[in-house]
């Protein structure tokens, strides 16, 4: 079984509340479930702080998506959570800033790390905030138990990838067609919020269907 699991919460010090800025009418943390709502899984949870919660569940039901809440600044410790309510034995990790994720290299790298039996699995290459990261529950769930490091328990995965000496790992290249790492998708700051904007907008106008959360269509129009 595999749990899509995306983290997200309602404060950001560079950019405040912008999990709830509209994007072509929608809040920008719904524009991220639905582009995730095609990746091939069998369950999609929304892991966020509590104080969160009323704020996301209108928006994670309307999308598709289990509410699952836990720590504020501890994120491994939410994902924990989320893993020992739903019981998956993958999980693919998203963030909530990043409605232009490509839903086809995040179904291709779960793939490829399920068939591998790797403890964790990320595409290198990648335009900043195009990916996802992909792991095996066990790790996470070790990972909870023996991560001290702030840095390690914020970014759920560091201690999986600071450790190839028990962890395997499945860091490739990305295919060709996924590759543009000097590309910034990520919305971090009002500068990316805007040309957020005008890229989603350009998608809509420009694309059908699901083509918008393909990531050669999207790279397409974001160079």
């Amino acid at each position: 079984m595999t749990a899509l699991i995306l983290q997200g919460r309602t404060d950001s010090t560079r950019l405040p509340g912008k999990s709830l800025l509209p994007l072509e009418g929608e809040p920008l943390i719904f524009r991220v479930m639905e582009a995730l709502g095609i990746v091939r899984c069998d369950i999609r949870i929304l892991a966020c702080p509590e104080d969160c919660k009323a704020d996301f569940s209108p928006l994670a039901e309307k999308a598709g998506f289990a509410i699952s809440t836990g720590p504020h600044d501890d994120v491994l410790a939410r994902y924990c959570i989320a893993i020992r309510r739903f019981s998956p034995d993958w999980v693919i990790r998203a963030t909530a800033d990043n409605p232009f994720v490509f839903a086809d290299a995040a179904g291709m790298l779960a793939e490829e790390t399920s068939a591998l039996h790797a403890d964790y699995g990320a595409y290198a290459g990648l335009p900043l905030g195009a990916g996802v990261e992909v792991t095996s529950a066990e790790a996470l769930l070790r990972a909870g138990r023996e991560s001290t490091g702030k840095e390690e328990r914020e970014h759920v995965c560091p201690y999986l990838y600071n450790h190839a000496e028990i962890f395997k790992l499945h860091r490739p290249l990305a295919p060709r067609k996924w590759q543009g790492s000097k590309i910034r998708l990520t919305v971090d700051t009002r500068e990316d919020y805007f040309r957020a904007q005008r890229l989603y907008k350009l998608l809509g106008e420009k694309t059908t269907g699901l083509e918008r959360y393909w990531g050669s269509v999207i790279l397409e129009f974001a160079e």
